[in-house]
């Protein structure tokens, strides 16, 4: 039996001239944000949302700003909470994303929703990226840059943040989540905290996470200080030979008890684990995904952690 809607299904927030974010409150697992960005001939979209509903409701709530159809969509990276959406749009609308993002997407599927079979997903198909980049991209609306960066790995290995410097915005992507936990069980710790130093580099007033509120640059900050106590607790459990479930049932969440999802940290101790303890991987390298989660559902007193899609 499946469930009824749990959760809003989002609204416009505006953040300057054609410029808005579209939040899914409370952000947590699956309830992504998205950005509409007008320009003279149509829309862009930041990331698609999770279900079929949701990605019509973000659909609903941009063209009913009246400014033409959506021509663009920019996948932050290659999660299904954020891409699933895309067939929505796509065709006709192009779909730009880093150069990793396609491949993992199509090598992941739809694995997300089996995580939670009782969320009505909805019809859909998945539309991998038909314009890729490596490093940056600018795409040109009119007389507004909104320029694309990679800086993964840190949530994924193929974080993309959109920089709209006129307005001084920033679509962070899950590489900043204000008010909720950080997570970078697929991508990286060390590569996470890098990727915060960049972005603080953009000198942006508004930051729009991939889930959670709008914040300004103090979302940093929090990020940075929960980034290194995941570092340290990972440090002293590695010397007393625990695991990274038992240091997270040692110590708990602590003073991020009140962020959203704070399950996420067993899933980042282990990923801090790995970064410790074989320097000599790659940032972002392969980890048992299904196998963590399953720790995760441990430490959150053997429930599977909520999902209002």
């Amino acid at each position: 039996m499946r469930t009824a809607l749990r959760a809003p299904l989002g609204r416009l927030h505006a953040l300057g001239e054609g410029l808005h974010a579209f939040l899914q409150p409370p952000g947590s697992w699956c309830l992504s944000n998205a950005g509409v960005i007008a320009g003279p001939g149509g829309l862009t979209l930041v990331d698609t949302a999770a279900t079929r509903a949701r990605a019509e409701a973000l659909r609903a709530a941009a063209e009913g700003l009246r400014r033409g159809p959506v021509q663009t969509v920019i996948n932050t990276h290659s999660h299904g909470d954020h891409v699933f959406g895309n067939c929505v749009f796509a065709p006709p609308a192009a779909i730009v994303a880093h150069e990793l993002t396609g491949p993992e997407m199509m090598a992941t599927g739809t694995a997300l929703q089996q995580l939670w079979p009782d969320v009505e997903w909805g019809d859909l198909v998945l539309r991998p990226p038909t314009i890729t980049f490596g490093r940056s991209l600018t795409l040109l609306l009119g007389d507004r840059p909104v320029e694309l960066h990679h800086v993964g790995p840190a949530h994924s290995t193929n974080d993309t943040v959109v920089w709209v410097p006129d307005a001084q915005v920033l679509f962070a992507g899950d590489v900043a989540l204000p008010g909720c936990t950080p997570f970078g069980l697929m991508g990286s710790v060390r590569g996470s905290l890098e990727a915060l130093e960049r972005l603080r580099g953009f000198g942006a007033r508004t930051v729009v996470g991939g889930h959670g509120r709008i914040s300004g640059p103090e979302v940093f900050d929090t990020t940075e200080h929960y980034l290194r106590r995941i570092l340290d607790l990972a440090a002293e459990g590695i010397a007393e030979r625990l695991t990274p479930l038992q240091v997270a049932a040692r110590h708990g969440a602590g003073e991020f008890a009140g962020l959203i999802d704070p399950e996420r940290l067993v899933g980042n101790l282990h990923r801090a684990f790995l970064e410790l303890e074989r320097p000599d991987l790659p940032l972002g390298a392969e980890i048992d995904v299904p196998g963590v989660f399953a720790e995760m559902v441990q430490f959150n007193d053997g429930r599977v952690p909520t999902c209002l899609a």
